[in-house]
Order: C-alpha cells, then sequence, then structure tokens
C-alpha cells in the first residue's frame, strides 16, 4: 500500500535562525500518523534540522546532491555527507535544477545511482514546461524523462523511489494544474511505470504532485485516485499553511 506523503522543498530561503523558529513551530503541530511529513532545508541546515527532529515523526531530505562519491568538485556535496549528518532523502531531477544548472536526464541517472548505492531514498521530480503542454508533447516529454533518468534501476530498488510531478509552468507561476490534470498525468506515470515494472511496483510507488499546492487546493488535488500527496514549495515556509496541506487528505 503506498504511502500518502506531503514534502516541503524549503529552496533557498531561511537562515539558520528563521529554521530554528520554523522548525520550533512544526514541532508543535500534530502530525497524522498516517502522512509521512518531509522538510527539505538549505543544505547548511540540515544537521541542525536533523538533530532537532530527531524525537519527531518529520524527515529531514536534501534538496540536492552530487553523483561522484569525493573529489574536486568545488561546492557541491556528496551522499555520505548528507548521509553523516543524518540525511537519508534527497530530491533529484527538481525543475529548477534541470533548467538553471542544465541537469539532464543523464545526469539524473547517476544520482539516482549513488542515492541508491547509498541506501538512501530518492523523490525523483519530472515534468513538463508550458511550450510542452501546448505542443500536446507533455505526455512524451515526462515519459523520456523518467525512461532515461530513473528506469534504469532494478525491481529492488522501488522501495526507495518517490515520484514527484512537476509541471513547470505551474512552480512559482500562482498557476496550478486542475485536480482533473494532475489526476491525467498521474494516471499516465502510474501506467508508464507498470509497462516497465510489476504491478506490485505500479500500484505501490508514491506519487507526488508538485505545482503550487495550497491550502485551499489541496483537498481537491489529494483526492483524486493516483495523487499520493504533494512537493510543496512556498506553502511550506508557513507553518500554518504547510499544516493545512498536510491534514487536506480525505
Amino acid at each position: 500500500m503506498r504511502k500518502k506523503i506531503v514534502a516541503g522543498n524549503w529552496k533557498m530561503n531561511k537562515d539558520l535562525s528563521e529554521t530554528e523558529e520554523l522548525l520550533k513551530n512544526l514541532k508543535a503541530q500534530v502530525i497524522p500518523e498516517t502522512v509521512q511529513v518531509i522538510v527539505a532545508p538549505a543544505f547548511t541546515n540540515l544537521q541542525h534540522a536533523f538533530q532537532s527532529l530527531r524525537e519527531h515523526p518529520v524527515t529531514v531530505a536534501a534538496q540536492n546532491m552530487h553523483q561522484s562519491d569525493d573529489g574536486a568538485f568545488t561546492g557541491e556535496v556528496s551522499a555520505a555527507m548528507l548521509k553523516s549528518v543524518g540525511v537519508q532523502t534527497v530530491i533529484l531531477g527538481h525543475s529548477e535544477r534541470r533548467a538553471y544548472f542544465k541537469e539532464d536526464n543523464s545526469v539524473l541517472a547517476e544520482k539516482v545511482n549513488t542515492a541508491l548505492k547509498n541506501d538512501m531514498t530518492v523523490i525523483f521530480c519530472f515534468g513538463e514546461e508550458l511550450n510542452n503542454r501546448k505542443e500536446g508533447t507533455h505526455f512524451e516529454v515526462v515519459k523520456t524523462q523518467l525512461t532515461e533518468g530513473l528506469f534504469h534501476i532494478s525491481e529492488d530498488n522501488w522501495d526507495k523511489v518517490v515520484l514527484a510531478y512537476e509541471p513547470v509552468w505551474a512552480i512559482g507561476t500562482g498557476e496550478t494544474a486542475s485536480p482533473e490534470q494532475a489526476q491525467q498525468m498521474h494516471n499516465y506515470v502510474r501506467k508508464t511505470v507498470l509497462e516497465n515494472y510489476s504491478k506490485k511496483i505500479s500500484e505501490d510507488v508514491s506519487i507526488l504532485y508538485g505545482g503550487s499546492v495550497k491550502a485551499n487546493n489541496a483537498k481537491d488535488i489529494f483526492g483524486k485516485p493516483d495523487v499520493d500527496g504533494g512537493l510543496i514549495g512556498g506553502a511550506a515556509l508557513d507553518v500554518e499553511s504547510f499544516m493545512a496541506i498536510v491534514n487536506a487528505f480525505e
């Protein structure tokens, strides 16, 4: 049975004191036992977040990592470094990493391999841009991203994978895919997984929606049968709005 998950990607926001305040407020909340809650602070605050949440059900994730074990990669962070501060989950392939830092499917495949080799859980992001949607190639784009970036892994690795569909045109724009559009793509993704792996894997993998999820639309989006939660951006920076999303499952 697949998990319900709400993951907050804090991006390049919140210094240490602001992170402490946000974590303090988050720890004061009641986390539903049926929902896995994840937060992804900046690299500089990961160890503090992990220590702060040690006795709390919220999981700490990293926003990215390098595909190499070590080496002359100035400014980068390895899987071993993340694990050394308690982080076992990493977001890979976020649309902003793809767009601004030119991470392509081959690089992401390497990152996935490294994460899985280090027994880390991967939140694998994918999604089309506005021109793909307008041209009607959005399904093809998503299938290519999954095929080239993820579908090389073995069936045994899928218990360490969470999928996150991000329509790029709905990230930070205020635009949101309708619940029906989200369900259509999530259903397509689940069928695409089934074409490449077993029925059990396709039914068990959690597929999150990431595209301007807010407290006022989360219930409708999460109510769709193939949507298992959300990868939340801006709304995750405010505990009240974030918890409203966490509590939006029917």
